[in-house]
């Protein structure tokens, strides 16, 4: 057998004027298989069996279709097995698929009353780009059956919470609720299912039960029972809103849906229908939405703890909390727009929703109310002594603490830069740093380095212990007040004079 290269070349090399035996030279074939592909230019094909381990029970086979042409294929292996077959199920699979005749399948159409049945369908539509980072679109399709009248909703997330959301934002978009409710089984809707045997997920149960809808979730691989939200609804979707569409964020993009389905969608001829959907649309024939202290809140909530930075983490960002709850735990409340919190049942703070990742979500309040609440620094020793050195210096201290926390370690830097250049030198310096509005240690001890020292250093002691015992600047006026007093209690009482001070002159002393 020669292939479609040596047919060629015989007739390239007889085209050229060479002859038979010239040809079988130069292709090394013989002059008789030359002439007759010459004749024949056709290649004929191999056509071969191979052997199979079904083929012992092929009439086997035969005898049980007769018996039952509808066996199924499981069946027919299980009495094959008995009978001694190892094959395997797919190649009994292929055999009674070849030798079944193959008739396509009749779907009976029906048309649901107005009112009666709405069905929704999940779709990806691709990714929104929020900065550094994208997320997935997913598209949550609602549709009367009767009508054609679609809702769609765009989400980031399809979780359980959100398709609860959807949906009462679809029964407040059709202004009111169906019958029946078909759905695939997914399972935020059905947990698990054996043939007619359902069990429904409990979430789902709750929420549609103050609107008495019945859920009917279509058999498995069997899309063509919601076939009318199938292709008119997310199909449609994709092909006539999604391409060449851009947003700046999900809000944005979800105006835009809006804008098309209330000019488009809904106002164009259904293919099936032959009307308008908006103009067939009945909503006097749905029931009516129940009152809104009887619904269930259907956003996504967290129980969280707020952190030491008065946030808490929720979807990969943080989001700011009032202070006085740190270290409690409180509720989130989270739809597509909006962040909630609340403790003991009472809202405590409202943010927006951010898409992004690893972003810090803060309001003013929050953080002009962690500053002004701020713990108090622990008074040591030293610091009150500094304290006590007057207004200027208390001002400062206290500016300084508000800027770089806790201060404690340099407080007795601080008090040895007033014993090294001395009390006035220390205080012109402090007030030198409030008008330049410089508030650090390192700036005052520069000041005080430029400056000559005008007093001779403290005595060292060998005691180090005895080194670091501070006193407080004696104030002189306290000292004055003393003696004034003193001198008018003399001038009432010239012939009385007490022992010892007055109660009073010590306080002013101490």
């Amino acid at each position: 057998m020669i292939d479609k290269r040596m047919l060629f070349d015989i007739h390239r090399l007889n085209d050229m004027g060479y002859s038979l035996r010239k040809i079988a030279r130069a292709l090394g074939i013989g002059r008789k298989t030359v002439q007759k592909y010459l004749d024949d230019p056709s290649i004929p094909s191999l056509s071969y069996r191979r052997s199979s381990k079904l083929d012992p029970f092929r009439d086997r086979i035969d005898a049980l279709l007769k018996e039952d042409p509808e066996l199924s294929v499981e069946i027919i292996r299980q009495q094959l097995v008995k009978a001694g077959y190892t094959g395997k199920k797919s190649i009994l699979y292929d055999y009674l698929k070849s030798i079944r005749p193959q008739t396509p399948r009749a779907y009976i159409r029906f048309e649901s009353e107005p009112g009666e049945q709405f069905q929704i369908d999940w779709g990806e539509l691709g990714r929104l780009s929020y900065g550094k980072i994208s997320r997935k679109i997913y598209c949550m399709a609602i549709s009367e059956c009767h009508s054609r009248m679609l809702y769609l909703e765009l989400t980031h997330s399809q979780n359980q919470a959100c398709v609860h959301q959807c949906l009462l934002n679809a029964f407040r978009f059709f202004g009111g609720t169906p019958k029946e409710l078909v759905t695939d089984n997914m399972l935020t809707a059905v947990i698990d299912r054996d043939g007619p045997l359902i069990r429904f997920n409990d979430a789902f149960l709750d929420f549609l039960r103050p609107f008495h809808i019945i859920p009917k979730p279509c058999h498995v691989r069997a899309p063509h029972e919601k076939g009318k939200i199938e292709k008119g609804g997310v199909g449609y979707i994709k092909q006539n809103f999604w391409p060449l569409r851009t947003a700046q964020n999900l809000g944005d993009l979800q105006h835009q849906a809006n804008r098309w389905r209330d000019e488009i969608a809904n106002v164009r001829i259904h293919g099936t229908t032959g009307e308008k959907p908006i103009l067939r649309f009945e909503p006097l024939c749905l029931r009516a939405l129940p009152e809104e202290e009887h619904l269930l809140d259907c956003r996504q909530v967290c129980s969280l703890k707020v952190h030491k930075d008065f946030c808490v983490a929720f979807d990969a960002n943080t989001y700011s909390a009032p202070p006085w709850l740190i270290g409690k735990q409180i509720i989130l409340k989270a739809d597509n727009h909006t962040i909630e919190l609340f403790y003991n049942e009472k809202r405590v703070a409202t943010h927006k929703r951010c898409w992004q990742k690893h972003q810090r979500i803060e309001l003013e309040a929050h953080r002009m109310e962690a500053i002004k609440h701020r713990q108090p620094v622990q008074i040591s020793e030293e610091l009150a002594i500094l304290m006590s050195l007057g207004e200027p210096i208390k001002g400062y201290l206290e500016k300084l603490v508000e800027i770089q926390g806790n201060i404690r370690k340099n407080a007795q830097k601080l008090i040895r830069l007033k014993e090294d250049f001395g009390f006035s030198a220390f205080h012109n310096a402090i007030e030198h740093a409030i008008v330049h509005k410089a508030y650090g240690i390192d700036y005052i001890e520069n000041l005080l380095h430029r400056q000559p020292i005008t007093i001779h250093p403290p005595v060292t002691l060998k005691e180090e212990k005895l080194n670091r015992i501070f006193l407080s600047q004696p104030m002189l006026a306290d000292y004055d007040t003393f003696v004034l007093k003193r001198r008018a209690q003399h001038e009432r009482c010239p012939q009385t004079e007490p022992e010892h001070p007055s109660s009073e002159g010590d306080a002013a002393i101490l």
